[in-house]
């Protein structure tokens, strides 16, 4: 009985250290989560302007040359793929790497230290991601499809809806495809739409690309927030179980010890 209630202690004393660091790792998210909103906001808003400009210019028909708006010429498939920077986030990279079961044959660009080291590649964080680096890599994928060296671009990301709910997903940005709006906005571009168009597609893939990671860092805040929830509700309800066998087996052993007292005096 006595090492029963010894193992019943630790245990006790065990599930509370963990308690604690759920609630520290939650309160950590909760501090985040309103600056991880606010980041996506103004890259969802950037990444709207720019798209407004080239859905305009896509439904020329001069840019159709653009070499951003051939078909397919090579059947490899490039993917930036954006996990997350740490674990204890509910199944928010485990979605990420599930849905890239489909994409086996994909020539994979990580972002974030998961991704980074599932793929074997060098560990850039997704919390510091920047727009500089976002610019950098878009330049260099811009330049490396316009020669052919790959055929389709697209982003594997998690799509942010709400606090309870987001999604794994895929974003395809290269090729363009030629908008059907007849929106315009009155604009006259110089030199020329096709000009332009070549020219501001570094920026678009720039935008998607840092969109789709503000998005899926909004979304690994608000996944480990609802996850330490959820481990510290589950922890409570262990700690109340096993402070209930803990004063039984208590109280059990008291009354053994009075039983063996009371029968031993009346010897």
């Amino acid at each position: 009985m006595g090492a029963d209630i010894k193992s019943l202690r630790v245990r006790i004393k065990s599930v509370s250290s963990t308690q604690h660091l759920t609630k520290a790792m939650g309160l950590v998210a909760s501090s985040k989560i309103r600056k991880a909103n606010l980041a996506m906001s103004k890259s969802r808003e950037y990444l709207n302007t720019v798209l407004d400009t080239v859905n305009e210019l896509t439904a020329v028909r001069e840019c159709q040359k653009s070499p951003f708006m051939k078909e397919e010429t090579s059947d490899n498939l490039k993917l930036i793929v954006i996990a997350g920077d740490r674990g204890l986030a509910g199944g928010y990279n485990a979605n990420i790497f599930r849905l890239m079961r489909d994409f086996e044959d994909a020539d994979v660009i990580p972002i974030g230290k998961r991704a980074c080291e599932k793929y074997g590649k060098q560990v850039v964080l997704a919390e510091h991601f920047s727009y500089r680096d976002a610019y950098a890599l878009a330049k260099q994928l811009c330049e490396e499809f316009a020669l052919g060296k790959f055929g389709k671009l697209g982003i594997v990301y998690t799509k942010y809806h709400s606090m309870m709910s987001q999604e794994s997903a895929v974003r395809y940005v290269l090729p363009l495809q030629k908008s059907e709006s007849q929106k315009s906005v009155g604009a006259i571009f110089e030199p020329d739409e096709l000009t332009v168009l070549n020219a501001v597609v570094p920026e678009y893939v720039t935008g998607v690309l840092v969109a789709c990671v503000k998005e899926s860092v909004a979304s690994e805040v608000a996944a480990r927030r609802v996850a330490m929830d959820s481990a510290d509700k589950n922890a409570q309800e262990m700690l109340s179980n096993l402070s209930l066998e803990y004063n039984r087996a208590r109280q059990s052993s008291i009354t053994q010890e009075i039983t063996e007292i009371v029968a031993g005096s009346g010897l």
